[in-house]
C-alpha cells in the first residue's frame, strides 16, 4: 500500500492506492486547464487540491494545459525566435550537425527524417534537439554525466548569434517547472512529495525546436506532421504557436484538438509514468497535422527520469486483478530503442 500523505484533509481522501486506482475511461471531449499558481504554495490543502487535479487529468485524459506557470514570454519567444534564424539555414548548413551523427540523438532531423507511426511514410516536420547542460550562465564546466545508452554531449550551429543563450535559457526554464510537477505527481499518487527525487537526480530531458511547413487541407496519404504515438518519458511540457495542430484521441478513438491558448503550456504523460504506474496513469496517443496553410513551430521538453533508473510497477499499482503488463528497463534503455526505432528509416 502507498504512504498516505501527510496533513491530506483525511475526511474527505479515500485509503491508499485505491483512490488513484479508479480510472473511469472518461471518453473527454477537451482537454483540462489546470492552474499552476499553487505550485509552490506552503499551504498543504492548496497543494493536495492542485495535486488532486492533475491526478484526475492524468488518470483520465493523459493531457492539460498548464496557466500561470511562471515563464516569461520573453523566454519563450527568445528561443522561438532562435529556432525560426535556424530552420531558416540552407540545408546543407543544418545537415553540418545531422541527428545521425550523434550516439545521443542530438542535432538537426531534416524534413520526414522521423517516422513516429510505423504505418506511415515520414513526419512532415524538422527539427533540433538538445539535452541537459549548464545554464550559460553557469561559471560550472561541463560536467560530464553517466547517462549510459543516451550519453553525449548538445551539438550546436555556428554562425546565429545569441542561439545556443536563448535555447538553454529556455531549456532551464522548462526543466525546473519540470522538477516543481514531480512533487505533485506523487501527491497524485498518494505517495512522499520526495518519492520521485532520488529518480529526478540528473534531468533526463530532452527538448526539440520543432518546424512544421504547410500541409494540404488534405494531407497527402501516409505523410502527416506527426504520426500518431505515445511520448517516451514521465511527461512533456509542450509551447505551441497559434497555429492549431495537436490532436488527442480519446477512448472513443476520436481526435480531439489541443487548441492553443495563449499563456499555456500544454502538458502530457509519457510512456514512464505508464510503466510506473501500470497503465493507472494514461500516455494518451497524439499527433500533428498542420492543414493551416502556414508555419508552425512549437518547442516541446520531455521529461524523464534518471536514465539509470529501473521502470518498475509503483507499490499498489500491481494487483492479482491489475497484474504488471511491461517488462522491467532502465529508463535510458527504453528511450533510446523508441529513438532508434523512430529515426531507423531514415539513418541510411
Amino acid at each position: 500500500m502507498l504512504a498516505s500523505i501527510p496533513n491530506a484533509p483525511s475526511s474527505k481522501r479515500p485509503e491508499g492506492m485505491g483512490y488513484a486506482n479508479v480510472r473511469t475511461e472518461s471518453t473527454f471531449e477537451q482537454i483540462p486547464v489546470i492552474d499552476f499558481a499553487n505550485a509552490s504554495s506552503t499551504d498543504p490543502v492548496l497543494r493536495r487540491k492542485l495535486a488532486d487535479e492533475i491526478r484526475d487529468a492524468s488518470i483520465n485524459v493523459g493531457f492539460f494545459y498548464i496557466k500561470n506557470h511562471g515563464i516569461s514570454a520573453d523566454v519563450i519567444f527568445d528561443a522561438l525566435d532562435a529556432g525560426k534564424k535556424f530552420f531558416a539555414l540552407p540545408e546543407e548548413s543544418k545537415k553540418h550537425i545531422d541527428i545521425h551523427k550523434s550516439s545521443a540523438f542530438k542535432g538537426y532531423t531534416a524534413l520526414l527524417g522521423e517516422n513516429t507511426n510505423s504505418e506511415n511514410e515520414g513526419d512532415l516536420h524538422e527539427g533540433f534537439d538538445i539535452g541537459w547542460e549548464p545554464e550559460p550562465e553557469s561559471s560550472s564546466a561541463l560536467v560530464e554525466r553517466n547517462d549510459g545508452a543516451m550519453a553525449g554531449e548538445n551539438v550546436w550551429p555556428e554562425g546565429i548569434p545569441g542561439f545556443k543563450s536563448d535555447v538553454l535559457t529556455y531549456y532551464h526554464a522548462v526543466v525546473r517547472l519540470g522538477q516543481q510537477l514531480f512533487p505533485l505527481f506523487a501527491l497524485a499518487l498518494d505517495l512522499p512529495e520526495n518519492f520521485f527525487d532520488d529518480k529526478t537526480t540528473k534531468p533526463a530531458a530532452i527538448m526539440r525546436l520543432l518546424h512544421y511547413p504547410p500541409q494540404p487541407t488534405r494531407p497527402a496519404e501516409k505523410v502527416i506532421g506527426i504520426g500518431a504515438h505515445t511520448d517516451y518519458e514521465c511527461f512533456t511540457i509542450l509551447w505551441q504557436d497559434g497555429v492549431g495542430a495537436l490532436q488527442v484521441m480519446n477512448t472513443d478513438g476520436k481526435w480531439v484538438d489541443a487548441v492553443p491558448i495563449e499563456g499555456t503550456f500544454v502538458l502530457n504523460l509519457g510512456d514512464q509514468f505508464a510503466r510506473w504506474t501500470n497503465d493507472i496513469f494514461k500516455s494518451t496517443m497524439h499527433r500533428a497535422i498542420n492543414k493551416s496553410g502556414r508555419e508552425r513551430y512549437s518547442i516541446p521538453l520531455f521529461f524523464g527520469t534518471d536514465y539509470d533508473v529501473k521502470l518498475e510497477p509503483l507499490p499498489g499499482c500491481v494487483t492479482v486483478e491489475r497484474p504488471a503488463r511491461y517488462e522491467v528497463v532502465t529508463a535510458g534503455e527504453y528511450v533510446k530503442s523508441r529513438l532508434e526505432a523512430t529515426y531507423a528509416h531514415s539513418k541510411a
